[in-house]
């Protein structure tokens, strides 16, 4: 979804931090911010995040994607399963760049938020896994989103059990994440905070 002129689309490719994980899809962030956005600005949420999803799976699933959708954003919240997998950063690097390219060359806008991980590998690993989502969007030109959690991440009472996933609580406070970095895409459109009400 995005308003460039009226329809327009946002589409969210993420993995189980964007698809609702252990909760009804209508309390995830992705909903409360399609439905905050759809009547304030007439744009569509497609949401294609799939839990435990890796930027290699993303990239082999977003051409498809691209041509039925017709996106005028793209939302690339995807890597958190190749840190936590301890899988190539560049290859992560690689993948997350040919995502946008490709988003880029159907016409859209790309956002792509950074992730950071624990530092199970090691500081080596995590600093260059941290360190990789600045750097692909800096080389694409691609907006950068700070990590999609920041804000929630190190307040117990906002995570569930596994201490990874956000809660319910915590949703509305991830869409206002969201909406300042894409509210700027959207023309002619000002949408309402889901935390203040305004």
């Amino acid at each position: 979804m995005s308003v460039a002129v009226a329809n327009d689309r946002i589409l969210v490719m993420g993995d189980s931090l964007s698809a609702a994980h252990n909760m009804r899809p209508e309390d995830g962030w992705v909903e409360l911010l399609a439905n905050a956005l759809e009547p304030a600005c007439q744009a569509t949420f497609v949401n294609a995040s799939i839990s435990g999803e890796t930027t290699a799976g993303g990239k082999t699933r977003l051409p498809e994607i691209l041509s039925r959708q017709h996106p005028t954003i793209v939302i690339l919240e995807l890597g958190g399963n190749d840190g936590l997998r301890g899988l190539s950063v560049a290859a992560m690097k690689e993948n997350l760049s040919e995502m946008i390219r490709m988003s880029q060359e159907s016409g859209a806008r790309t956002v792509l938020s950074g992730i950071r991980i624990p530092t199970n590998y090691g500081s080596r690993y995590t600093d260059a896994f941290t360190s990789a989502f600045e750097d692909v969007a800096s080389a694409t030109g691609a907006d950068y989103m700070p990590f999609l959690i920041e804000e929630v991440a190190l307040r117990t009472e906002l995570m569930q059990a596994d201490g990874i996933h956000p809660n319910e609580a915590a949703q509305p406070i991830i869409a206002d994440h969201v909406l300042e970095h894409i509210e700027p895409l959207l023309a002619n459109c000002t949408a309402p905070s889901l935390t203040t009400g305004s």
